[in-house]
């Protein structure tokens, strides 16, 4: 049995890839016999309805996991200047709080990104003597660069001091992981991380949670969408995601009538998402706030396929978490990526769907009314990603390597 911290800024009921993927850890982890700790920031965004104005404590247990929420600065919704000053002060309002709850640590691992919270990993390396895992999602400064959100000369001393952190988190972790296999060469090859420090660690998915859903709920009815084809986009609406070329897409076939684009979440390209609907006067797209973590599995049930889309501006080899999620409710995903993306080798691999990139809108409508012409073989493919995912990355899977990089 051992001691584990994992420090992550989100965690539900904060609706993300993110925090599902932590929780799933930690309450894993705890049922492997662990004691597990979570330090994360306090809930304040993309909260379900039913979340919405509540009031959280400090500290308290959750299903045997000791939950440590930190409040912060503005991290989300904001410009880039006030989240980047939010983020370089968030190692050390994380350290203070960690240190009153905890008295001794055998590891921890950190998800990043924020890049600027995995410098805790070195603090809590030095002071408890814990082995120091990083869990790499995305390579910043680097994505933020390429997506022209750290561009021109005022932003030159920002790169220097974000790539300095990660030249320093990178030599303190013990070891790091990356999701794919391409993200861990681009690391060594581009990074300059030993090749014996990083090693790849799929995402994972508790697929029985998307099982025996006895439940009567439906968003499709909820929604009035019973006779809709829908296609389904759920989580952040961010920089990354490039979500105007879904809303360029759906244009583009919107004389399909039967055909709508159901957009569950929020994020800060919101506003400029439902503008340009409002510009086009698109009918096929509808917006939709979160759901609960509980309700998902039934709002996926209800979709013909879900979508994943990335900015073309992307240059690594990032696979949306959504993809799996997805796949554990045995639907076809439809991915508009970058062309470094790893997904695309992951639906050939799967066989769980189609994929284009995400630079030629009228490619990518051809692609989505060959979706909608295949009707028949839909289930068949999303049955393909579902046993993906119940022979490759089940949490326990998963769980078994996590433990051997800390023991």
């Amino acid at each position: 049995m051992k001691n584990i911290l994992i420090v992550a800024d989100v965690y539900p009921p904060e609706v993300s890839s993110a925090a599902h993927l932590m929780q799933e850890l930690a309450e894993g982890l705890k049922k492997h016999g662990h004691n597990i700790w979570v330090a994360t920031s306090y809930p304040k965004h993309y909260l379900p309805r039913e979340f919405q104005g509540k009031v959280f404590d400090e500290f308290r247990e959750e299903n045997g996991v000791k939950i440590i929420r930190i409040k912060t600065l503005p991290l989300h919704k904001v410009n880039f200047i006030i989240r980047g000053i939010s983020q370089l002060i968030l190692p050390h309002l994380f350290f203070w709080k960690i240190k009153q709850y905890t008295d001794s640590l055998d590891g921890v691992i950190i998800y990043s990104p924020p890049l600027p919270l995995s410098l805790i990993g070195g603090m809590i390396k030095k002071k408890y003597g814990a082995k120091f895992i990083l869990n790499l999602q995305d390579i910043f400064p680097q994505n933020a660069i390429d997506l022209g959100v750290l561009k021109g000369w005022k932003y030159k001393p920002a790169i220097w001091l974000f790539e300095w952190i990660e030249k320093k988190v990178y030599k303190t972790a013990d070891k790091i992981t990356f999701h794919s296999e391409g993200g861990r060469q681009f690391l060594i090859e581009k990074k300059g991380v030993p090749a014996e420090k990083i090693i790849t660690l799929p995402n994972w998915i508790d697929f029985a949670f998307y099982q025996n859903l006895t439940k009567d709920i439906s968003f499709r009815r909820e929604w009035r969408l019973e006779r809709k084809f829908i296609i389904l986009f759920a989580g952040i609406m961010g920089p990354a995601q490039g979500m105007e070329f879904i809303i360029e897409v759906a244009k583009e076939i919107s004389d399909i009538k039967d055909i709508v684009f159901l957009l569950v979440g929020d994020g800060m390209e919101k506003g400029k998402i439902e503008k340009l609907i409002k510009e086009y006067n698109l009918k096929n797209i509808i917006i939709k706030p979160f759901v609960s973590k509980e309700e998902y599995p039934y709002l996926a049930k209800d979709a013909d396929v879900g979508v994943v889309c990335l900015s073309r501006n992307n240059k690594t080899p990032f696979v949306p978490g959504k993809f799996l999620g997805y796949m554990a409710a045995a639907k076809p995903v439809l991915a508009f990526l970058n062309k470094e993306s790893d997904g695309f080798a992951l639906i050939e691999k799967a066989k769980c769907g189609y994929a284009a990139t995400s630079e030629d809108v009228s490619l990518a409508a051809e692609l989505v009314k060959q979706v909608y012409s295949q009707k028949n073989k839909l289930k068949e493919i999303g049955d393909n990603g579902f046993q993906y995912v119940n022979e490759n990355l089940t949490l326990d899977v998963i769980l078994k390597k996590i433990e051997e990089l800390i023991f």
